[in-house]
C-alpha cells in the first residue's frame, strides 16, 4: 500500500487503515464506524464551508451545526452542472497539496478538475485492493496474475489507481491503451499474448472491440492468449452482456468497481461479482430521480453520495446521475458494505411504447441469451398508427454458429419485455459510435431514436466515432 512519507497525510493514514483493517475484519463495532462517519462528516463539512469558494456560497443559509450522517436532508445537492461551471472554486483545499491532477472527459461539457490528494487515495485505493486480492485469491490461490490495464485518456485516473492497485496485491501490470496513437489495437493484442496477461481491465465496449480486433488480425482470442479474468468498468454491464463477454473471451468477467473521476471508487466488486459500497468513505443516499425526496441509504432511485475524506475536493450531497438499487447485504463473501446494482443513469431512461425503461432493462431484454456478440445498437422508430417499433442490430463474430436462431429468440424475447414490436437484425459491422458509451453514454452510443432530433451528447458521439476504428 502506498503510503506519503512526510506531511499532514500521514497521521490521517495510519488512522484510516487502522479502522479500514477492522471494517475489513469484520471486527469493527458499528459504534466504532458511526462515530467515525459523524466525525468525519463534520470534518469535510467545516472545511468545504471555508476553504471553497463554491460551498461558502453554497451553504450559506445551512445551519451546519445541526447537520448529520441522519440530517442530509438540511444540506442542498450539489450537481454535475455545479462542478462544470464552478471549476476550481469547488476544491477546499490548495491544488498544490494534490499529490494528481485528473479531468472528467469533456465529451459533453467543459472537462472539470478532479485532482486528489494523499488521503482521498490512500482511502479509495484501499477498497479497491481488498476487492482485487479477494478474487485474486479466489481464482490464483497465492499467484499474483499479470494485469493488463487500458485506461482511457493519460488525465484519467484509470491508470494510477489501477496500477498502484495492481502493486498492492503483487501483481506486474502493463499499461496498454489501444485507443493511444502509441500503443494502437495491433501492438496491444501483441503484448496482451507475449506477456501472457491474464487479467485484462477495460470497458465492455473497449472489450468487444478486442474480441473483433483479435480476429481481423488472426488471432484465437481463447488459443492464442492467457486471459482468465476480464475486469470492465466505466459503464453499465449487466449480466446479460457479461455472460455474452465470457462467452466470447472464455474469461470470467467481473464488473469490477463503481465510481467516477468526481467522487472515485464508491463501490467494489467481490467474489461472487456483487458490488459492495465502500462505507468508511461516503454516506449514501438514494434520491427520488425526478425531485428531492431522500429514501435514506437504501432502496432504489439517483444515487447520491456524501463523501468523507476531507481531501482537495470532497463533494457533498452530490447528485451523481445514476439510477441503482442499494441493500443490506446478505452475501457471504470477504467484502463487507451495503449491495449497490447500478441500473443506467436517469438520463438514459427511454419511452418505449408509453413506458419508461432503464438503460439495464433494454439491455437485458435484447442480449438474454446471446452469445458471441460482438456488439449491439437498438433504433427506435413510430410507424404511421403512432406504435413504436424497434429494430435491434447484432454483430457476431465470423465463426459463430446458431446466430439467427439466436436473434429469432431475443427478437421473441424483447418484444415480450418492452410490449412493442421487435425485429432482430444480423449486422457485419456495426456503426463505430457502439464504441463511444464509456466517453459519452450508453444512450449516445447504443440508441439510434429517429422519433427525435440527435441530442447534444447522440451528436458528440457521431463525431467522436470517426476516430474509433481497429
Amino acid at each position: 500500500m502506498w503510503l506519503p512519507s512526510s506531511g499532514p497525510a500521514v497521521e490521517f493514514a495510519t488512522r484510516y487503515l487502522d479502522l479500514h483493517q477492522a471494517f475489513y475484519d469484520r471486527s469493527l463495532p458499528a459504534e466504532t464506524l458511526a462515530a467515525w462517519r459523524g466525525e468525519q462528516l463534520r470534518a469535510v463539512l467545516d472545511q468545504v464551508s471555508t476553504g471553497s469558494a463554491f460551498y461558502q456560497r453554497h451553504l450559506k443559509d445551512v445551519d451546519l451545526s445541526a447537520v448529520t450522517p441522519d440530517t442530509l436532508d438540511l444540506l442542498p445537492f450539489t450537481t454535475k452542472a455545479d462542478l462544470r461551471r464552478e471549476m476550481l472554486d469547488v476544491l477546499s483545499r490548495p491544488l498544490a497539496e494534490a499529490v494528481f491532477f485528473y479531468e472528467t472527459t469533456g465529451t459533453t461539457g467543459p472537462a472539470t478538475p478532479c485532482p486528489r490528494d494523499a488521503r482521498e487515495v490512500i482511502a479509495s485505493n484501499a477498497h479497491v485492493t481488498e476487492s482485487w486480492a479477494s478474487i485474486f485469491r479466489h481464482h490464483f490461490g497465492e499467484h499474483a496474475p499479470r494485469i493488463g490495464l487500458m485506461g482511457p485518456t493519460e488525465v484519467h485516473s484509470f491508470g494510477d489507481t489501477l496500477g498502484d492497485v495492481a502493486r498492492n496485491t503483487g501483481s506486474m501490470n502493463a499499461k496498454i491503451w489501444p485507443y493511444s496513437p502509441v500503443i494502437g489495437f495491433p501492438k496491444a493484442l501483441q503484448l496482451m499474448q507475449e506477456l501472457e496477461l491474464e487479467v485484462i481491465c477495460c470497458t465492455p465496449g473497449v472489450a468487444l472491440t478486442l474480441s473483433k480486433a483479435a480476429e481481423h488480425y488472426g488471432y484465437d482470442l481463447r488459443k492464442d492468449f492467457s486471459v482468465k479474468l476480464l475486469f470492465v468498468t466505466g459503464e453499465m454491464c449487466t449480466p446479460a452482456l457479461a455472460a455474452n463477454l465470457e462467452s466470447v473471451w472464455g474469461a470470467d468477467v467481473y464488473n469490477i468497481l463503481y465510481g467516477s473521476q468526481e467522487a472515485f471508487v464508491i463501490a467494489t466488486a467481490c467474489r461472487n461479482k456483487r458490488m459492495h459500497l465502500s462505507q468508511t468513505n461516503y454516506l449514501v443516499e438514494v434520491v427520488d430521480p425526478a425531485g428531492e425526496q431522500s429514501h435514506g441509504p437504501r432502496g432504489e432511485g439517483e444515487l447520491t453520495v456524501t463523501m468523507l475524506m476531507d481531501g482537495v475536493k470532497p463533494l457533498v450531497r452530490y447528485r451523481t446521475g445514476d439510477a441503482v438499487v442499494v441493500e443490506e447485504s446478505d452475501c457471504d463473501c470477504e467484502l463487507p458494505g451495503d449491495l449497490v446494482r447500478i441500473v443506467g443513469r436517469t438520463l438514459d431512461r427511454i419511452d418505449i411504447g408509453g413506458r419508461l425503461f432503464t438503460a439495464g432493462q433494454i439491455e437485458l431484454a435484447v442480449l438474454t441469451g446471446v452469445t458471441g456478440s460482438a456488439g449491439y445498437q437498438v433504433l427506435i422508430e413510430r410507424d404511421e398508427d403512432g406504435q413504436d417499433r424497434l429494430t435491434v442490430r447484432l454483430e457476431f463474430l465470423s465463426h459463430v454458429t446458431g446466430r439467427q436462431e439466436m436473434a429469432d429468440q431475443a427478437a421473441e424475447r424483447a418484444t415480450r419485455e418492452l410490449g412493442v414490436p421487435v425485429l432482430v437484425e444480423l449486422s457485419d459491422g456495426l456503426d463505430p459510435i457502439v464504441s463511444t458509451g464509456a466517453f459519452v453514454s450508453w444512450k449516445a452510443a447504443r440508441i439510434v431514436d429517429r422519433r427525435t432530433a440527435p441530442d447534444h451528447e447522440t451528436q458528440v458521439a457521431q463525431r467522436m466515432a470517426a476516430n474509433r476504428g481497429y
